[in-house]
């Protein structure tokens, strides 16, 4: 197990390399999305333009032997201009699908949030179903399927609110900010130039990822770890029970979603650090990923400026580790 456990690492470690050919720091970032790979998730990036949400998934995509494809979300896109539709032929006298480019292993929907809400209900199926619908015929997705989603959380103009239904299917929410000055200096010097490198080849198989997700199962963890994942999410819903007082601050807590994918991303968490269970603290380290989107905050905390960060932290730092 171990042995297996380094060699998945050891690939992994090829894919940030290629990575850290084209983006400079957002070492958190290309963690997660490779947590993302590992646990077959999908993944919502939010941030103001230019600090290279595009370019990560984009060279991604080319780190990995798989199918891709980008569709750039605008208000006038339509559900068929991504799931696909179905052409009459002429000549057999029938229809035929024609399959849009969500039919990828990885899709990058830029900008999700500026496209309707006819646009996010076709993509809600094949988020959570893995599978389109176009007529009377279901089709299946590639296999393995990750939506890599961003959005732009400063401009209001021409966007629409994601559904919360949609939302929850996302695995994780990712903020990305500014680089530092060392960092920014760096970027500056690759990328100001006529025609910087931008591209990578691919080091990893869609074999070697599959083989990775097999080796989540056999990571370890343990019952205690599980309760302490219940009450994490437990504290999001009933908050008060944890001597915590932040009701008045959440319209509704967490889903059990919540609690799926808090487990599923431990044992992956554990696997990025080559061991072979999982601890408490891996929890600690990715439940803001996984719980900001899934807390919806009253007026009242938007108003008094608290952000969902903020209560997990809070909510973190006040449910036991070992039940009492």
């Amino acid at each position: 197990m171990k042995t297996l456990i380094e060699d998945s690492c050891s690939k992994l470690e090829n894919v940030r390399k290629c990575l850290s050919e084209v983006i400079v720091g957002q070492k958190e970032l290309v963690d997660r999305l490779l947590l993302a790979l590992l646990c077959d998730g999908h993944v919502l990036i939010e941030g103001v333009p230019g600090v290279a949400k595009t370019l990560v998934i984009t060279t991604l995509a080319n780190s990995i032997k798989a199918t891709f494809s980008r569709v750039q979300f605008t208000p006038d896109l339509l559900p068929s201009d991504l799931v696909g539709s179905l052409v009459y032929d002429p000549k057999e006298h029938r229809f035929t699908a024609e399959k849009g480019p969500v039919f990828a292993n990885l899709v990058l929907a830029d900008e999700i949030n500026r496209a309707p809400a006819k646009v996010q209900s076709a993509l809600l199926e094949s988020m959570q179903e893995k599978q389109v619908t176009l007529g009377k015929e279901s089709y299946p997705l590639p296999h393995p399927f990750l939506v890599l989603a961003t959005q732009n959380p400063i401009e209001q103009e021409g966007t629409y609110t994601l559904p919360e239904a949609q939302v929850d299917r996302f695995m994780f929410k990712l903020k990305v900010g500014y680089p530092n000055m060392d960092e920014e200096h760096q970027v500056m010097r690759r990328m100001a130039r006529s025609a910087p490198r931008v591209t990578v080849d691919p080091v990893i198989e869609l074999s070697d990822i599959l083989e990775m997700r097999g080796l989540l199962d056999k990571v370890y963890i343990d019952e205690k770890v599980e309760r302490y994942i219940l009450r994490v999410v437990d504290a999001t819903r009933n908050p008060e029970s944890y001597g915590l007082d932040i009701a008045r601050y959440l319209r509704f807590g967490a889903s059990p979603r919540a609690t799926i994918y808090l487990s599923l991303a431990a044992r992956g968490y554990a696997l990025l650090n080559q061991r072979e269970f999982a601890v408490p603290q891996d929890i600690k380290d990715i439940a803001s990923d996984i719980l900001r989107h899934r807390m919806a905050l009253s007026y009242r905390a938007e108003a008094e400026g608290l952000t969902s960060d903020a209560l997990i932290e809070k909510l973190l730092a006040a449910v036991p580790i070992v039940e009492e």
